[in-house]
């Protein structure tokens, strides 16, 4: 017993990071997808269609309804990660450079691990930190240099979507109290959903026409890179740190850059290469053994049954 424990220790600690970085990957894949398979004229319907068949997905293989304070928790995160995040997204991108946002978003790590100080009393440690700037000057440099017109509600709707979305990743590990993952993602993307769905309706009328090739991209886009990605996020925040999850992030613009190389053509870059091994380089940073944790800090990188989760919510609201 004594023996095996280490060794399913370090088998977690490898384990956990692996299923958390499968949502920025799954995140990043959608650039290619979507740029090159989806309809470009009809973004608040592709975010309504990309967010509401996946809840709906999760919800009948969940086949559990929110009771109580779920109500209202649902409301708030599916508005702050879904919702508002994918409508905010969208402003950012239509008003600044691509190269601007991601730039802006490359903070995010820091703002989840500000967020987790706050609202968890998470205090962020040093690796995390390092990790973090580490992984944002690979971001940059992955994206060139920011260049363009800043325009000024651009910037805010960047930020802000920053903001909003790292509070709400942090709220869903402060209210985790043995409710399943996928169970408490089915009803986020269900009410985000619902949210751009109306939006859709009002701003840009009726749903576009879609082809079998864009059916088929979307279904992609939804089951995958949104059921699939944020179930593996979101368990990333319940079984590690927020701020080594916020760092393992980052690999969603390696995963958008190294798509365009591997299937759409596009010319590694040096800069950008460098980019890549420096965010790769900070997320081993942050995961490495004695890096994620501080004394005092319950252990949280071990599967554990339903029973026992539930019993120690009382007793903890970050597990």
């Amino acid at each position: 017993m004594e023996t095996s424990s280490p060794a399913r220790r370090a088998l977690a600690r490898v384990r956990w990071p692996l299923v958390a970085a499968v949502g920025p990957v799954a995140f990043g894949s959608t650039y290619f997808v979507t740029h090159h398979f989806l309809p470009g004229d009809a973004p608040l319907w592709g975010s309504a269609l990309r967010a509401l068949p996946a809840g709906v997905v999760l919800l009948l293989v969940a086949r559990r309804l929110p009771r109580g304070s779920w109500w209202w928790r649902s409301v708030v995160l599916g508005t702050l990660n879904m919702g508002i995040f994918f409508c905010l997204v969208y402003v950012a991108a239509q008003l600044l450079p691509s190269s601007v946002a991601a730039s802006l978003m490359s903070l995010s790590p820091l703002a989840i691990a500000g967020a987790a100080w706050l609202l968890l009393r998470e205090r962020p440690t040093p690796r995390v930190v390092v990790g973090a700037a580490v992984g944002g000057a690979g971001v940059l440099l992955i994206v060139g240099t920011a260049t363009g017109a800043l325009d000024g509600w651009g910037i805010a709707a960047s930020v802000a979507s920053m903001a909003l979305s790292s509070v709400g990743a942090v709220l869903t590990k402060r209210w985790q109290d043995g409710t399943p993952v996928l169970t408490v993602t089915a009803w986020q993307l269900v009410v985000g959903g619902v949210e751009l769905l109306v939006a859709a309706a009002l701003v840009e009328g009726a749903p576009p026409a879609l082809s079998g090739t864009e059916v088929l991209a979307f279904a992609y886009v939804s089951l995958v890179a949104t059921a699939l990605g944020f179930v593996c996020w979101f368990s990333g925040f319940r079984h590690l740190p927020a701020g080594a999850v916020g760092v393992i992030g980052l690999l969603n613009p390696v995963t958008g850059v190294t798509l365009g190389v591997a299937a759409g053509g596009e010319v590694l870059t040096g800069s950008q290469a460098l980019g890549i091994a420096l965010v790769l380089a900070s997320i081993v940073l942050v995961n490495l053994p004695g890096g994620t944790r501080r004394r005092g800090e319950q252990p949280d990188l071990e599967v554990e049954p339903a029973q026992r989760v539930a019993a120690s919510s009382s007793s903890s609201t970050c597990t």
